[in-house]
C-alpha cells in the first residue's frame, strides 16, 4: 500500500491544536474591505475552532497524519 498523503490545500488552511481541535482562519477578509464596517473587520481577526463534526471530517479525510 502507498503512504497516505495529506491534502496540500488543507495543510495551508487548518491547524490541529494540542487537544485535537481544528482551527481555521475566518472567511470574508480577502477582498472588499471597503464595503465592510470597521466593526466587521475587527470581529474577523484571528482564528476560530471548527465545529466538532466538521473538525472530525477534516482530520479523517484531509489531515490523516495530523
Amino acid at each position: 500500500m502507498p503512504k497516505m498523503k495529506t491534502k496540500s490545500g488543507a495543510k495551508k488552511r487548518f491547524k490541529i491544536t494540542g487537544s485535537g481541535k481544528v482551527m481555521h482562519a475566518q472567511q470574508g477578509k480577502r477582498h472588499g474591505m471597503i464595503k465592510r464596517t470597521n466593526k466587521q473587520i475587527r470581529k474577523l481577526r484571528g482564528t476560530r475552532v471548527l465545529f466538532k463534526t466538521d473538525g472530525e471530517n477534516v482530520k479523517k479525510y484531509f489531515l490523516p497524519n495530523g
